[in-house]
């Protein structure tokens, strides 16, 4: 922890309504200032412990943690209810009879946080009945400064605001506004140490997150993510190993390894050549049946990394590879530092070092700038790499990113003509991505019952194929193998295959 953090642990901020200014508390997203932060000053700690004066405080209460956005937030809130329950606190039924509500939010779009905003107005008539409910907003939203001055002067029954750095510090800020009743706001620019050991309450038993890395060092010119996340810090090796070998000890049967930028993984340790590649090789001799990983960077994605996936084994044939657009002119604009041919040969590199993999990728249209001409280079490149999906997206800009100063002469017509497009080609690839298994004996991962049929499984394949097929509750957490009958464009439909037949 930083001078500038041990000040602002101390910080509280007295619920009076009274209008302050808060701008020590925070710093404005400065793609000049963030691109000189160096590496230092960043420590692992695995000695997290709770208070006595803390335990216990939430007995007899419950908690509801709403979640907004990517993996990241998902696996940020297991920590938090985890804490809250370490704390005392009991999960809720709903959000409406908790006690304590915590919004995790998102800042990589603007409808993202229109939607926050739109929650907090809903929870003021809750506050209203419930004077002693306390409420609060983290994530990344709270990184933002502009996010963090309208909370405090048009949303003052919000009584905790922290950030994405300090999850740690949860019990501190519950402990002050319960027993002070003090409005609490803690965010630090600085980004906070590695807090291993923390308590955690994960959603399922067959499939879980392990974080391998946090930050993103990348500065995409549209992305808002190093300014809310921080720069890269990767996990120690040692401490993945040891998280991903006590889920399965205890019955998990996939991984997913999380990252803002999951390849870049090791490239800040300063002691040791270890990157993300060895952390594949040396998990791929591990127990655990599945291992998959998100998001990677093509930058980053190097030869280590590929010749460790084509060991196969507990490393599945599938990687999402986002592209962002195919013309070269929109990418440099975009900061992705590769070229389209670079990312054509890497995807060739790929395929041929694991034949048959699946790729996914993630795009944007409407780029400011983009012409029709450099959309239709996108639409080249996602015929030519061959998805098997994608997530698409209209461009939308985030105040504090270079790309929020470019001008944006596509119209919202364009923009959405352009969306309908794209979506046409990126579906045919989800159908052929799904006839390909049409008649294959695959393996599938039972998560349980479908949504819609209690006599019907659900699982996934190694390619990250939905599959369902008729089978009872006891293959639930278990690889069955099933023969794919129909292959529609977003499922497969399939039959359990009799192994001693």
């Amino acid at each position: 922890m930083n001078e500038q953090q041990r000040e602002l642990s101390k910080q509280t901020v007295p619920r009076t309504g009274v209008k302050k200014d808060f701008s020590r508390y925070f710093q404005r997203p400065s793609i000049n200032d963030a691109r000189k932060r160096g590496r230092e000053d960043v420590q692992v700690h695995r000695d997290f412990a709770i208070g006595s004066s803390m335990k216990n405080i939430g007995r007899g209460k419950t908690y509801w943690i709403q979640t907004y956005g990517c993996q990241m937030n998902e696996h940020d809130s297991e920590a938090m209810q985890g804490i809250a329950e370490e704390l005392g606190y009991a999960k809720a039924g709903s959000m409406q009879k908790a006690d304590l509500i915590l919004l995790n939010t998102c800042a990589i779009r603007e409808n993202a946080e229109n939607k926050v905003f739109g929650e907090l107005g809903r929870l003021r008539k809750l506050k209203l009945n419930n004077p002693d409910m306390l409420i609060g907003v983290c994530g990344c939203m709270s990184q933002e400064e502009k996010v963090v001055n309208r909370l405090m002067e048009r949303f003052q029954y919000v009584d905790l605001i922290f950030g994405t750095h300090n999850i740690h510090r949860l019990p501190e800020y519950l402990f002050n506004a319960l027993m002070g009743k003090e409005r609490v706001v803690e965010v630090w620019s600085a980004e906070g140490d590695i807090i291993e050991n923390m308590p955690r309450r994960r959603e399922g038993s067959i499939k879980g997150w392990v974080n391998i890395m946090y930050g993103c060092d990348e500065f995409c010119t549209f992305c808002i993510v190093p300014y809310t996340r921080g720069k890269e810090r990767s996990r120690m090796p040692e401490d993945i190993i040891a998280e991903i070998r006590h889920l399965q000890e205890i019955g998990y049967q996939e991984v997913t390894l999380l990252g803002q930028n999951v390849n870049a993984y090791g490239k800040d340790f300063k002691d040791r050549d270890y990157t993300f590649g060895d952390l594949l090789s040396d998990l791929n001799k591990e127990d655990i049946p599945r291992i998959r990983f998100t998001t990677s960077h093509p930058r980053d994605f190097d030869d280590k990394t590929i010749a460790a996936l084509s060991k196969r084994g507990n490393l599945m044939e599938y990687i999402h590879l986002p592209v962002q657009s195919g013309n070269d002119e929109v990418l440099k604009q975009m900061n992705r530092k590769y070229t389209r041919q670079s990312y054509l040969q890497l995807v060739k590199d790929i395929k041929a070092a694991i034949p048959g993999v699946s790729l996914t990728t993630d795009i944007i249209v409407g780029f400011p700038g983009e012409t029709e001409e450099q959309f239709q280079d996108t639409l080249s490149l996602v015929e030519e790499v061959g998805y098997e999906g994608a997530f698409t997206f209209i461009y939308s800009p985030r105040e504090g990113t270079p790309a929020a100063k470019m001008k944006d002469d596509v119209t919202e017509a364009e923009k959405k003509d352009r969306l309908q497009r794209l979506n046409a080609v990126v579906n045919k690839g989800y159908k052929r991505g799904s006839e390909r298994f049409l008649g294959e004996v695959v393996e599938v991962l039972v998560e349980g019952p479908s949504k819609n049929n209690d006599q019907v499984l659900a699982g996934y394949t190694r390619h990250q194929k939905l599959v369902n097929f008729p089978g009872d509750s006891s293959y639930a957490g278990k690889i069955a193998k099933v023969r794919i009958t129909e292959a529609k464009t977003w499922h497969l439909l399939g039959e359990l295959v009799d192994e001693h037949a």
